[in-house]
């Protein structure tokens, strides 16, 4: 009997060391793309991305899906900040207010904060939310669809 509940009570262990390494890897990839947009890299942006992918963001024309929708809103994003002289763009991750993960999906809830320079005057929008769903292939996680909402 101490045989059995010993195997059972290693196996929830094991699970919880699973799920929490699944977490670990759900939140690599939404530092990844956070990181990679924090540098204007657009190629490592796009690479956290599916092909296939759908994005709503405050600024025109605020949603973008299909293929290549990471690149096309980092392309946009670039043009909007030009228009609206905006430089030196950072989001800040605070701690996930949710991941949740269900087979080969995840979505992931977390504060954001955006910190830039407009007409080189400091600009800081709090407590925005950044809302990602995610799928694992071969490739490991990859950003399905995402969204923010500005405070």
């Amino acid at each position: 009997m101490h045989r059995i509940l010993a195997v059972i009570a290693l196996a929830g262990l094991a699970a919880g060391a699973s799920a929490a390494d699944e977490k670990g890897a759900v939140m690599t990839t939404v530092s990844g793309f956070v990181a990679a947009f924090n540098k204007g890299d657009v190629k490592a942006a796009a690479a956290t991305c599916t092909e296939q992918t759908s994005i709503i963001d405050e600024f025109p024309p605020y949603e973008w899906h299909g293929a290549g929708a990471c690149a096309r809103w980092m392309a946009e994003y670039d043009t909007d900040a030009k228009k609206n002289v905006i430089t030196d763009g950072v989001v800040t991750l605070g701690a996930p207010k949710h991941t949740d993960i269900a087979g080969d999906r995840a979505y992931v809830v977390a504060p954001a904060d955006y910190a830039f320079t407009k007409a080189g005057k400091p600009v800081k929008e709090t407590a925005s939310m950044l809302t990602i769903a995610l799928q694992k292939s071969a490739a490991g996680w990859r950003i399905i669809g995402w969204s923010w909402s500005k405070n």
